[in-house]
């Protein structure tokens, strides 16, 4: 619903505020509805004011500390206060230009005392403080300041282009970081498992050996008493020649065997019957020292 005004009365709508004026002058205001008026006493509608929320956008270039070109948006959300609608009826005659000049002087004198970084995290600071200092100054022009919001701190693209190759390689060197850590836990791992594995083989052959060891002994145990005449020197003969032709016999079947020269004939099998009885003799002579 707009403001109609006649010669002799006036409408005046919600959310607005009438200036009456008598003789040129300054008498009353007239709040939303009809109103009759006396030409003849000099009283007239000099204008209307509407007293909602206005928004006005301010953008501002200004430099960092660390000598940045920054551009900030910044929304100022003001209204006039009815009880002083005279004040911004007379006293200002460009509300707009009034306010962003402000908005420019404070924020010249704060934000070039803040790095970067630092005006990215305290640009509510900013607004306060540009806040404090319009609704001092402005409260005297029958204006109040709502709210002022910071929207958007725009730095040079060339500055922006460098900070996103900074995060991008900060990211890059904690990818690294941990890209390493897991290598490292699977060297660890895989060097834990090979020690383990050697282990358990190294256990698995002493077993071996040892079962071995008994078998040959209950073997020739057993053959001395049923074959009368024989000692334990001859049947260990008799053993390591079987386990020789066992053992020729199982190179010959291996289809990926190499060449493997070994000394053939039954004077070789005594010498490594030998051998194998010295070794059992000192493995067992260094049982009994240990033993001691």
């Amino acid at each position: 619903m707009g403001n109609t005004f006649g010669f002799f009365c006036g409408c005046v709508a919600q959310s607005s505020v009438g200036i009456v004026e008598q003789w040129g002058r300054f008498h009353r205001l007239a709040q939303p509805g009809c109103h009759f008026f006396n030409p003849l006493a000099g009283e007239c509608l000099a204008g209307i004011l509407s007293t909602r929320i206005s928004s006005l956008d301010v953008r501002i270039e200004t430099k960092t500390k660390d000598n940045v070109f920054v551009q900030l948006l910044c929304s100022i959300q003001y209204r006039v206060i009815k009880e002083n609608a005279d004040d911004a009826f007379y006293e200002l005659q460009n509300p707009q230009e009034q306010i962003q000049a402000y908005v420019f002087d404070v924020t010249r004198a704060i934000v070039p005392r803040m790095n970067l970084d630092e005006l990215f995290e305290q640009k509510g600071e900013v607004a306060r403080a540009v806040l404090e200092e319009l609704e001092k100054v402005m409260g005297e022009y029958g204006y109040n300041i709502e709210h002022i919001l910071m929207v958007d701190i725009i730095p040079d693209p060339s500055v922006r282009k460098a900070m996103n190759e900074i995060n991008a390689a900060q990211r890059m060197q904690l990818a690294s970081e941990y890209k390493g850590e897991a290598e490292k836990i699977l060297l660890v791992k895989k060097a834990e498992a090979e020690a383990e594995a050697k282990y358990l083989g190294g256990v698995g052959v002493a077993r071996q050996r040892q079962a071995i060891t008994d078998g040959l002994r209950e073997n020739i145990l057993n053959f001395s008493h049923k074959v009368e005449g024989t000692n334990a020197k001859e049947v260990m003969d008799l053993i390591m020649i079987t386990q020789y032709f066992d053992t020729i016999k199982d190179l010959g079947n291996s289809s990926k065997n190499t060449t493997v020269f070994i000394p053939h004939g039954p004077g070789h099998v005594r010498d490594i019957g030998e051998q194998i009885r010295n070794g059992l003799m000192e493995a067992a002579s260094a049982q009994v020292n240990v033993e001691e």
